[in-house]
């Protein structure tokens, strides 16, 4: 299949209940808002999540999350998982070599080597980057400076998500039901903690896709169908204390499929013509909100998911 030829926009819109949909550990894990008080859901963390479905469909990928390696599922020969991203880089022949020449490795057969084994680097991007090893007898410091340095800029942005009202954030405090430890390093079962949730948010999703970076990576019109599954289905999986099942919901997803590379309308014109107000003062689900059809030129698919 071809590389995509008409670009993409899209959005997603998730409602959290009762849940911390992603914690700052700067401040306590509480969870993320401007000075404002709208919630924050970070690109990094959605990205995150977009790698965990891509994962989950069976597709390979190269920043996996601690516990979710699956390297042996694509290498059988391998006698464990790699644990660090110069590990599995290394893993692919064809990319240790370059590894092995330093600053005279080949970037860009390298980026297109790794574009075409990992989804989520012809999906995201990636930058490698690798220290140089450290030689017997000398220090850290006497190498450092990197051996090799690789750029990919992948046809997939994904901005922040942004909160469409304000949100309420409580914090409850909990106790431990017992020792972790005994003796002097253990503590009372009565220790005092605490926990953050968002009572509720609607939060959108903002995104879009590069067809002239999609042909220098090779993403192609069947890897946009994947993130478009990955979106719509965010959240399974991804249970947690800080985020119970059901409490976070993709509700609608707006996919636009423009029909050229470059169109008259760009991207900000598009995610400005999707508007959403609040109904009640205090919206507490999905349907306290109004969503008019977006008015663009390019219709976009509407995928409701509740």
């Amino acid at each position: 299949m071809g590389t995509l030829q008409k670009k993409i926009d899209f959005a997603a819109i998730i409602s959290v209940t009762r849940a911390n949909v992603n914690g700052d550990p700067l401040n306590g894990n509480r969870p993320r808002e401007d000075s404002d008080g709208y919630g924050i859901f970070s690109d990094v963390a959605i990205k995150r999540k977009i790698r965990n479905r891509l994962q989950d469909m069976g597709e390979y990928i190269f920043v996996q999350s601690d516990g979710r390696e699956n390297d042996m599922a694509f290498n059988p020969s391998l006698k464990g998982n790699y644990h660090n991203l110069r590990d599995r880089a290394a893993g692919e022949p064809q990319l240790a070599a370059e590894l092995k020449k330093g600053k005279d490795a080949d970037a860009d057969l390298f980026a297109k080597i790794a574009c075409s084994k990992w989804t989520d680097v012809r999906t995201f991007g990636q930058v490698f980057a690798f220290k140089k090893d450290k030689k017997k007898g000398k220090s850290e410091e006497d190498d450092t400076g990197s051996e090799l340095s690789v750029g990919v800029r992948g046809p997939v942005s994904v901005q922040q998500a942004v909160s469409v009202t304000p949100v309420e954030i409580v914090d409850m405090q909990i106790t431990k039901s017992v020792n972790a430890e005994g003796g002097k390093a253990g503590k009372a079962s009565d220790t005092m903690g605490m926990k953050h949730f968002v009572n509720f948010g609607l939060y959108v999703i903002r995104g879009s896709i590069n067809c002239q970076l999609a042909e220098k990576t090779g993403f192609t019109d069947e890897d946009a169908e994947k993130v478009k599954a990955a979106l719509c289905t965010l959240f399974e999986n991804d249970e947690s204390s800080a985020r119970p099942a059901g409490t976070c919901e993709v509700c609608r997803v707006y996919w636009w499929k423009h029909g050229e590379k470059t169109p008259k309308e760009t991207s900000a014109m598009v995610q400005r013509s999707l508007k959403i107000t609040a109904k009640a003062e205090t919206p507490h689900s999905f349907a306290d909100f109004e969503i008019p059809v977006p008015q663009t030129i390019c219709i976009p698919e509407i995928i409701d998911l509740i």
